[in-house]
């Protein structure tokens, strides 16, 4: 085993777990998932069958993953932020084979809090406020936030808010990487 899990946590069968992650008190992995190498699962934590986890995704406590959500590499899931799987969920009516699949695109963060409706993408290195109501798909390096979520600015690869110059050009403070803002999409250019 070239990973660590608390004593407490629970991991069923068929799970492929990468070298390197840490899976912490009373966490349950559920059947079948695929979890990268140097992930952290805080505490608590749920991961349903099937889940598919990159490379050092980071899971902070109380977050619960359910069938049909994939996670990119470099991931932020901020602490009791959740997921769905069924738009329309009734107790007295089985829809497990509906479950909309979700992806979490490389880099994204997700703020504590948030919730994602089903079948929403995040794009890569979005960045989703706490307490966000996602209810639609959000475009790569996007900053969200409120209920419902709203697009409110853009955000770098390092988590730093991107302020556009009249050439649509902005630069991270702190990398010095360079963007470019054309026709509501932002790419990094250096």
């Amino acid at each position: 085993m070239d990973y660590f899990a608390h004593e407490s946590a629970v991991i069923d069968d068929g799970c492929s777990i990468g070298n390197g992650t840490k899976i912490w008190h009373f966490s349950h992995i559920m059947s079948n998932c695929t979890i990268g190498e140097k992930c952290n699962i805080g505490q608590n934590v749920v991961v349903s069958p099937n889940v598919i986890l990159g490379n050092n995704v980071k899971i902070q406590n109380n977050v619960s993953l359910y069938t049909g959500v994939e996670c990119e590499d470099d991931v932020f899931l901020g602490p009791s932020m959740v997921f769905t799987n069924v738009i329309n969920p009734r107790s007295g009516v089985n829809r497990r084979d509906q479950y909309s699949k979700t992806i979490v695109r490389k880099g994204a963060s997700i703020g504590a809090n948030a919730t994602i409706v089903c079948g929403h993408d995040i794009g890569e290195y979005a960045f989703i406020g706490a307490g966000a109501v996602v209810t639609k798909t959000v475009l790569p390096f996007a900053l969200v936030v409120g209920n419902p979520a709203r697009q409110i600015g853009w955000m770098s690869e390092f988590g730093h808010r991107l302020e556009f110059n009249t050439d649509g050009i902005a630069t991270c403070p702190e990398s010095s990487q360079e963007y470019k803002l054309d026709n509501g999409h932002v790419v990094r250019t250096k």
